[in-house]
């Protein structure tokens, strides 16, 4: 895709609202402008929360998260769409009708189903959806570990579990599937993509130490800037690992009233 600085590639987040700003729709965003991509929000929720702790979810209409999406799509060239935190059933539900009367642009599912602080945030009764209605749609979805369990049903727990469980998603729900596997905690935080067939590894050093969050809205959103960019699905990944990777190493850090507060740094240094 020829760029054009007054014309950028366009992706759309369909996702919730972190007052943090380390994850969801603003982490999105940033990840979209650091990576050269006109950023679009499509508000599902509302989540009062910070790195350790979620303390409230408030679900917008229904019937505003679907005209936020129309719109999108009415006013600009959307290239990529990536859906976060829908939350409940009925907003998985609109946003299912609205993509699929949309113009099909590539899309990536992150099943966001539980904080990092451990807490629930996807309602039980909407999961069946994602299975049977979003994933169908996906061009690529993007589970770490917990999110693998509850959608096959048993745990996965190194990496010889994550070549079968990555295979296993990718052959049910018919698309591919990149398995996220930085919570085995290894030397290396390694994830596996299963796509035409067979599976591609993409490494980088497991950054420890490190209590932030958002890394798996960062990560999905890197991906569908490259391919609003026109890039293939594994130079997208690729380049979406690295950035991600760097947006950890390069963390922020603050200690006030108490309180010891991590963030990604959605800026970090170029490759070297």
């Amino acid at each position: 895709m020829k760029y054009n600085a007054r014309q950028p590639p366009v992706a759309l987040t369909i996702a919730g609202s972190d007052n943090s700003a380390g994850a969801g729709a603003q982490a999105d965003l940033k990840t979209f402008t650091a990576l050269g991509v006109y950023g679009l929000t499509a508000i599902s929720c509302v989540v009062a929360e910070m790195p350790a702790r979620v303390s409230a979810i408030q679900a917008v209409d229904p019937a505003i998260v679907a005209e936020q999406i129309r719109l999108s799509f009415e006013f600009f060239p959307v290239g990529a769409v990536k859906t976060g935190l829908l939350y409940s059933r009925e907003i998985v539900e609109v946003v299912c009708n609205t993509l699929e009367n949309a113009r099909r642009p590539f899309l990536v599912v992150d099943p966001v189903m539980v904080a990092s602080s451990g807490n629930m945030l996807l309602q039980p009764d909407a999961i069946s959806l994602y299975k049977e209605r979003l994933f169908p749609l996906a061009a690529l979805v993007t589970p770490n570990l917990d999110e693998a369990r509850t959608l096959l049903g048993h745990p996965v727990s190194n990496e010889a579990e994550m070549r079968e469980a990555v295979e296993e998603l990718a052959k049910k729900f018919g698309t591919a599937f990149l398995l996220k596997g930085g919570h085995l905690r290894g030397e290396a935080a390694t994830d596996l993509l299963f796509y035409e067939g067979r599976i591609v590894e993409f490494s980088a050093p497991f950054v420890g130490g490190v209590r932030t969050h958002g890394t798996g809205c960062t990560y999905s959103a890197a991906i569908a800037a490259g391919a609003a960019k026109g890039l293939p699905l594994e130079t997208a990944i690729g380049e979406a690992k690295r950035f991600v990777t760097r947006a950890i190493e390069e963390h922020f850090h603050w200690d006030h009233a108490g309180h010891s507060t991590a963030a990604l740094n959605h800026l970090p240094k170029p490759d070297r």
